[in-house]
């Protein structure tokens, strides 16, 4: 693989956690043995892997879901007022990307930088006697969290579902716990089932390891993998697998032992409004960088989602499906801003309703877990568990918060809660992920751009093609069937 295949003597370029290290030219192994030889060298490449993970969860790569499954439409362009699909993503749009050119190749190829850097990291972890025993033990505990969680990603975009095939036994992703040579190692694709044993392996480690500090403190706690957040990844990533013992139990312990608590119903609307701050039921963000020099936000998730004015707004907005999911009492009906666009349509401009959501106004941070997810997975795992009574609560005080009557009837409850999720976690990444986790197909209607709005389950172009960076340097990369 193109970023897999890295050879060690030029890794400390991705090694840039300040300013002086940012003006370095790729180096040796000397400068990579000289770099992790001190602890600010340590801090200064692991504060860089964090900074890589916000900027790839903050760009355009975390709009897949929610595009492909249908809660994301667009606004005309500026410039002619034509609405069109942007060009980054027209493709995949379609269902029709490429090996040779996948809109997604940056995304792919980014997740095995990161991999990469945290095994870099981890290699040389023996020889890290400038920390104490407990920084020991939570470097290596948010290393390994970051390695499965980059895994998992690369997994859920380029594999299908864990319930596509009995066993799981059909093609999984490469699972990297080394750093590999170029022209030495060529590594083959596990199957889904491989790849979610080491998944586990690595969390069920890095919660053995955990301590009560973060190593690093220059963001908010939040925004810093801890043994809550990663109790909760590993519920989202063992409902993903359909393990849901594991997706109940973890989900539970975060919802009763992380004295995090839901937003409420009078503030749930106005604290997403302020933007830079966080909810206060969130497990996991991670934050907008901010220059060194005078705090200003140097980039945000809101670059795809806000509007400042009629001639200053970007390309995502709400569809109409998701919009028409929502009941008028339900208070996240207020969670969209209604701007009149002018819209060439059948030969004239008219003005046109476009409805921005409100969770990324603003120098908002990138929202990755929040409790509210928590709550709908231990529904979700309760209800394929049989245990519907307290999956009915559990979806009630979802429902109860946004202000909708409670259910009474169980009938149907998987649904119910799937189709809570997309209101409730619309914009966070989730929606594809549930749509195959539930053996639907995907149906755009309202407001679709596509050659192909809709796709029935089961296909090939429900997950992404690898880039041909992968597929032409590993003859040992066996490409996903259709492409």
């Amino acid at each position: 693989m193109k970023n897999l295949l890295i050879c060690l003597t030029g890794i400390c370029s991705c090694f840039m956690g300040c300013e002086d290290f940012l003006d370095q030219e790729p180096g040796t192994q000397a400068s990579i043995t000289g770099q992790l030889s001190s602890r600010i060298g340590v801090e200064q490449a692991f504060s860089r892997v964090y900074y890589d993970i916000e900027a790839l969860l903050s760009s355009r790569y975390m709009l897949y879901a929610d595009v492909q499954g249908g809660n994301i439409t667009f606004t005309p362009r500026i410039i002619n007022q034509i609405v069109t699909v942007p060009g980054d993503i027209e493709n995949s749009y379609d269902f029709s990307d490429t090996e040779e050119d996948s809109d997604y190749v940056g995304y792919y190829e980014e997740l095995y930088v990161i991999i990469n850097q945290v095994n870099v990291i981890l290699e040389y972890f023996d020889g890290y006697s400038f920390f104490t025993d407990q920084e020991r033990s939570q470097l290596l505990a948010e290393l390994l969290t970051m390695r499965a969680f980059a895994h998992y990603l690369v997994a859920i975009h380029y594999a299908q579902n864990y319930n596509y095939t009995p066993g799981a036994s059909h093609l999984g992703i490469v699972y990297n716990t080394r750093t590999l040579a170029l022209g030495v190692d060529f590594p083959a694709r596990l199957t889904l089932l491989e790849t979610y044993d080491f998944i586990k392996a690595d969390l069920d480690a890095a919660l053995a390891s955990f301590t009560d500090n973060t190593l690093l403190s220059t963001e908010p706690a939040y925004a810093y993998f801890n043994r809550i957040s990663t109790l909760a990844l590993y519920a989202r990533i063992a409902l993903q697998m359909n393990d849901w013992e594991k997706a109940r139990a973890f989900s539970n312990e975060v919802i009763t032992t992380s004295g995090i608590a839901l937003a409420t119903t009078g503030n749930y609307v106005s604290e997403w409004e302020l933007n830079e701050d966080p909810v206060s039921e969130v497990i996991l963000e991670f934050s907008a960088p901010r220059d060194v020099d005078d705090g200003s936000i140097s980039s945000s998730i809101s670059e795809y989602f806000i509007y400042n004015s009629t001639n200053n707004y970007k390309d995502y907005v709400a569809s109409g499906d998701l919009l028409d999911l929502y009941d008028t009492v339900d208070i996240r009906s207020n969670m969209f801003l209604e701007i009149n666009l002018a819209t060439f349509s059948n030969q004239e401009t008219t003005a046109m309703p476009y409805y921005f959501t409100k969770k990324y106004q603003g120098n908002a941070g990138t929202t990755c877990i929040r409790l509210s997810e928590m709550f709908l997975t231990r529904a979700e795992a309760n209800a394929r568990l049989n245990n519907v009574g307290e999956a009915l609560t559990d979806l009630n005080t979802i429902r109860e918060r946004a202000n909708l009557a409670p259910l009474t009837s169980t009938e149907n409850i998987l649904n119910e809660i799937f189709l809570e999720r997309r209101r409730e976690l619309a914009f966070e990444g989730h929606l594809l992920f549930d749509i195959l986790r539930y053996k639907k197909d995907v149906t755009r209607e309202k407001g679709c751009l596509s050659r192909l709005c809709n796709l029935t389950y089961p296909s090939n172009y429900f997950i992404l093609p690898i880039p041909f960076s992968s597929t032409g340097l590993n003859e040992n990369i066996i490409q996903n069937d259709g492409y």
